[in-house]
């Protein structure tokens, strides 16, 4: 769309009667409340990024075609037949002409019933403007939903018989009046109305199909519902001629025919579309569990969310996998992950992006950049169970990076990586809240059918699964064949790889992840996830109902609460078995369960977890400063057996070993009070990459690092202690490496924020005040002014004529330069005048405001108070 043309849809003339219909955008909106206004921007927020001087640059704005496109893509899918409905009818339509776009001559209950709310939702956000009897749709929607042979109509409808006869000769126009039975005419224009006028009389274009042959009636039921296009051979079979030759069928090309509008709607008894679908379809349950039995699993399936969240951390505790140069983690690293965790990689991407989004996770940032736990992490691990639940969901539920795109593959055909920089879609928490939003207008209980709840959101955003079509099909000739398919996707959501678009893609995802996470047990909505949504408990709310809007932080608090009764109570004791193993009978409580894991080796999970002592672990719990003894107390402590003799033994033998040996820093030495066993190792061939040598009969000089020589030492059956400069034995205790402090990932916003009351008020304010200024009527000055030049007049009239104002109150309007020699024309209604400034409430920008004389370059009085 052209400059000229925009302005001429929102040019404002200088005077609108009262009561009289709209003839532009602008008075349209001009003849709205605030309501009405506040409604357009909250739908379209993007008019807003600048607030809009006044309503002529709104409707402009409002006209452009991003905007535009932007209005379309949220349309439900009957709104969006609607306006494709419009585009294919006369500009401007009256009320009834839609209708039957509908109904036909039949008549449709839930159409008729459906159709007005459609009609204001369109009128709503400035798509259409015009009162019942004269509907139009926006010119750039309907340059974007009218058909065209580049761009084919949702409905398969065509070009008019004047459109597609625009190129064709006048005697051939002429030739098609005769052989339809019509009488000639005098010029091309009369002509093509005396055929489009048979096309649109349904007993004469009754007749006129009566006689057609068998086989032309069967080449125009391929074309009827699109597309309406059809190639044909340099020899057209006689049905294709019969057609083509009365005009029924018109060509656009050499080898292209094309089915005309009028004749189209003829043959399909007036309805633009197939399948109008006035009504969303429902949601549908396929089974239905008692409350509780959904919270229980749930709550089972938050408790292993965390545990997982946990183990896959703790894991990575002494720094995890390496940081990609194009970011993200290598395959193999996944791959590595995945088998520790004991999952899929699909699932181990998820549990590591929940991590990443939720500020658990992140990179170090240094030379040789890893991946390790953040500072949060440890912040994370201090709240009770339920509130790290809250957490992690929140995060999820307004992160727009998606784990499920990993391993796919990306615009350039390389494979998407974990924690990568390629996993932000910005649907992805619109989607989210609307799945959950989608189950919770099922009954308590009831697990949802995953293809209704597709079926239902890709009828509220048809426009996000459009995919065009194939090419014409052939419509006779030798060979022509009656199969094809084609056309565009659009509001019918037919086509191939319709439902795997991306809001079908994630709102499976969104069903397994809320699954995994505990926000659904057994494919129903769980009452912790009813809180986090602000939904009543005891019965479904309407979709989008959001109880007030209350913050989601709030929110979670009170899904944390529901959640705390039902997750397993931590318990304080093991069972110590005589096999080397305890067993935990339940979630340990945090100091208890931080210990065993230096002590002990996990070896099951499940309803209890099993943990194996082994020399390692025990040398493990030594390093980490502890005596034989204090393992045995705590031990005795902690468990409701009595300390096994096989765990006792393993204990003291692993402690009266440990620290035999010494190592230090030479490089690196090992000295021990008995030469036998130096003399022992300096023997054994494994010890030869070590590099030693003996320095005295207690000391053994290394040629590698202190930490090679006892992982060496260690891996040869000794058990060294490492020992500092002064000849102390180090204590190596637990403690993790972390990140630098990190941000939480910032969600990626598709389009500007939903603005809200406070900011929804100041710009319809403005935006009111601007177009009362700019549509103020003036009284005539004493020398004309152009059209959009400053008023000019001099000092001493300046003068004079804003002091009289402040007299008597009036507004006036002025022309100012201000000291960047922008120029602006203003209303004011001065206050005060001193000192060579003018002070005064200014209608424009809605405030008080102090002009310099000498920068007004003009004044001129209103003709009449409109403010």
């Amino acid at each position: 769309m052209g400059i000229g043309e925009l302005d001429r849809e929102a040019h404002v003339p200088e005077e609108t009667g009262a009561g009289t219909a709209p003839r532009t955008l602008a008075e349209a909106l001009r003849a709205r409340g605030d309501e009405g206004l506040s409604a357009l921007l909250r739908a379209r927020p993007d008019l807003l990024n600048p607030v809009p001087n006044d309503l002529t640059q709104l409707a402009t704005r409002a006209g452009t075609r991003g905007s535009v496109v932007r209005a379309l893509e949220r349309l439900d899918r009957f709104a969006l037949q609607t306006a494709e409905a419009l585009a294919v009818a006369p500009d401007p339509a009256p009320y009834p002409v839609l209708l039957a776009l509908f109904t036909g001559a039949e008549g449709d209950p839930e159409i008729e019933a459906a159709l007005p709310g459609a009609v204001a939702l369109l009128r709503e956000q400035a798509l259409v403007w015009g009162e019942d009897d004269r509907l139009r749709l926006v010119r750039t929607a309907r340059e974007l939903l009218a058909p065209s042979a580049q761009h084919p109509s949702p409905t398969g409808l065509g070009p008019t018989v004047a459109e597609a006869t625009a190129g064709m000769s006048p005697g051939r126009v002429q030739e098609i009046l005769a052989t339809a039975g019509l009488a000639a005419t005098h010029d091309p224009v009369s002509a093509v109305a005396a055929l489009t006028g048979l096309f649109t009389d349904r007993s004469r274009m009754g007749a006129l199909l009566d006689g057609a042959p068998p086989e032309a009636l069967a080449v125009l039921d391929r074309l009827v519902w699109g597309p309406p296009y059809g190639e044909v051979t340099a020899n057209p079979a006689p049905p294709v001629s019969w057609l083509r030759d009365r005009g029924l069928l018109l060509p656009v090309s050499p080898r292209t025919m094309v089915l005309p509008r009028e004749v189209a709607l003829h043959l399909r008894g007036g309805r633009a579309h197939r399948a109008p679908e006035p009504v969303a379809p429902p949601v549908a349950a396929v089974r239905d569990y008692r409350p509780q039995v959904v919270d229980a699993a749930a709550a089972g399936q938050a408790h292993a969310a965390l545990a997982t969240v946990e183990d896959l951390l703790k894991s990575w505790e002494q720094g995890g996998p390496q940081v990609l140069r194009a970011g993200g983690m290598s395959v193999r690293d996944l791959k590595r992950t995945a088998a520790a965790l004991d999952v899929t990689e699909q699932l181990a991407a998820f549990w590591l992006e929940l991590c990443f989004g939720a500020g658990l996770l992140a990179s170090d940032g240094e030379a040789d950049e890893r991946y390790a736990p953040t500072p949060a992490y440890d912040d994370w691990l201090d709240l009770p169970p339920a509130e790290r639940w809250a957490r992690l969901v929140s995060s999820w539920l307004v992160a727009t990076r998606t784990a499920g795109l990993v391993g796919g593959q990306d615009a350039k055909g390389r494979t998407v990586a974990a924690l990568g920089p390629d996993l932000d879609r910005a649907p992805a928490p619109e989607v989210r809240h609307r799945v959950l939003e989608l189950l919770a207008t099922l009954p308590p209980g009831a697990a949802v059918d995953p293809e209704t709840l597709f079926a239902r959101l890709r009828w509220e955003r048809p426009l996000r699964g459009a995919a065009a079509g194939g090419p014409p099909r052939p419509v006779g000739g030798a060979g022509a064949g009656g199969a094809g398919a084609g056309g565009a996707v659009g509001s019918d959501g037919s086509g191939p790889g319709a439902p795997d678009d991306l809001r079908s893609r994630l709102a499976r995802w969104t069903l397994a992840e809320a699954e995994l996470l505990g926000l659904t047990g057994r494919g129903a909505l769980a009452s912790p996830a009813r809180a986090l949504l602000n939904l009543p408990l005891a019965e479904a709310a309407p979709a989008g109902d959001h109880g007030g809007g209350v913050e989601l932080s709030v929110a979670a608090g009170r899904a944390a609460t529901l959640l705390a009764p039902l997750l397993p109570e931590a318990v304080d004791h093991v069972l110590l078995q005589a096999d080397l193993t305890a067993v935990a009978p339940g979630p340990l409580q945090r100091p208890l369960a931080d210990a065993l894991a230096v002590l002990a080796d996990v070896e099951s999970k499940g309803g209890a977890t099993v943990y194996r002592f082994t020399p390692g672990s025990v040398r493990r719990a030594l390093d980490s400063g502890r005596s034989a003894s204090e393992l045995r107390d705590f031990l005795t402590a902690h468990s409701r057996t009595p300390l096994p003799q096989p765990l006792g033994y393993l204990i003291d033998d692993v402690a009266r070993r440990h620290g035999h040996l010494r190592i230090g820093a030479a490089s690196a030495y090992v000295r021990c009070d008995d030469d036998a066993v130096l003399g022992e190792i300096l023997a054994d061939r494994r010890s030869a990459a070590l590099g030693l040598r003996r320095l005295a009969p207690t000391v053994l000089a290394a040629q590698t690092d202190p930490t090679s020589l006892l992982e060496g030492l260690r891996a040869m059956g000794y058990a060294p202690a490492a020992e500092s400069a002064e000849g102390d034995v180090l204590i190596t205790r637990a403690d993790a490496y972390r990140t630098p402090a990190r941000r939480v990932p910032v969600p990626v916003t598709e389009g500007p924020p939903a603005p809200d009351a406070t900011l929804l008020g100041a710009a319809v304010k403005a935006i009111r005040a601007g177009d009362r200024a700019a549509t103020a009527v003036k009284k005539e000055p004493a020398a004309p002014v152009a059209a959009g030049d400053l008023p000019r007049t001099s000092a001493a009239e300046t003068l004079a004529t804003v002091q009289a104002a402040a007299l008597t109150g009036s507004a006036v309007w002025i022309g100012y330069v201000n000291a960047e020699g922008a120029a602006s024309q203003r209303v004011i209604a001065p206050v005060r005048v001193e000192g060579g400034f003018v002070t005064g409430y200014d209608h424009t920008a809605d405030g008080m405001r102090t002009y310099p004389l000498h920068r007004i370059t003009g004044v001129a009085e209103l003709a009449d108070d409109q403010l």
